[in-house]
């Protein structure tokens, strides 16, 4: 097992986003991993080299980050270099929607030009699925550990 922290970053308006957060942090914590989760993300309070940082956010309105993620984002976006940091995204949105998961993918370009390294493409889950979207991402976690193990060896 690589042993890295995992932070996971949420952006959530309505709470799905924290909940799948919450729901991805205990899964990892039982599997050994130490992560810790940011309802409330300040990038000064979040260490970005040697990490693995997690991003679970919603959308909001017309295709903006969520508003706790608000102040995160354009702290983020001063940053020149990340390149000491590995990603993942995880984009809560609704497919009736035109700006579907749009926060999560600017996000992910975002980190992408920062030189961050992404582990996994970003994972979409569709409000319109009948299955819940924690259930969604508890399914796809262990390729992602698996994805992880990959590109850290």
């Amino acid at each position: 097992m690589i042993n890295k922290e995992i932070h996971i970053i949420v952006g959530s308006q309505m709470g799905s986003s924290e909940y799948v957060a919450d729901q991805l942090s205990e899964v990892l914590v039982n599997k050994g991993y130490t992560c810790q989760v940011h309802e409330q993300p300040n990038l000064e309070h979040i260490p970005s080299s040697n990490v693995i940082w997690l991003l679970c956010t919603s959308t909001h309105g017309a295709g903006e980050f969520p508003d706790n993620l608000q102040e995160f984002m354009n702290s983020l976006n001063e940053k020149n270099n990340l390149d000491d940091l590995s990603y993942s995204v995880i984009g809560l949105g609704d497919t009736s929607y035109d700006n579907y998961n749009k926060a999560a993918n600017d996000v992910d370009s975002l980190l992408k030009t920062k030189n961050a390294k992404q582990i996994s493409q970003v994972l979409e889950i569709d409000a319109m699925d009948e299955n819940l979207p924690e259930d969604i991402a508890i399914a796809w976690l262990p390729s992602w550990l698996s994805a992880i193990s990959i590109n850290e060896q």
